[in-house]
């Protein structure tokens, strides 16, 4: 595994325990499927997250919430769409699309984008 691998695998595990601690569930880490990846996928009550970690060792280029360009906004929402069909009487009644960028500080960002 090299650095970068390393850093973005402790930057998923700071996400996953910081929205623990916000009282959510770990449903998933890493689902990958044909149409891309999506790094975290938390519960709470009926609603089901799903999380993209972003990290910047360096701010000059922005967060890490700026990186996350349209192309990459559907990957994601493809990649839901395909988990959610996967999953059979899903408990969620409602589910959204969260970015947890991590460079200086922790910004979560919660409702980050939606299917429009």
């Amino acid at each position: 595994m090299t650095n970068a691998q390393e850093a973005g695998r402790q930057a998923e595990a700071q996400a996953e325990q910081f929205l623990i601690n916000h009282g959510f569930k770990l449903v998933t880490r890493n689902y990958s499927a044909k149409t891309g990846e999506i790094d975290l996928i938390m519960s709470k009550d009926e609603l089901l997250v799903f999380v993209e970690v972003r990290l910047r060792s360096h701010g000059g280029y922005g967060t890490g919430a700026d990186s996350i360009t349209h192309p990459k906004q559907r990957r994601i929402i493809n990649t839901a769409k395909r988990y959610l069909q996967s999953v059979r009487k899903a408990p969620w009644q409602s589910y959204r699309f969260d970015v947890v960028s991590i460079g200086q500080s922790l910004d979560w960002i919660p409702g980050a984008f939606t299917l429009d």
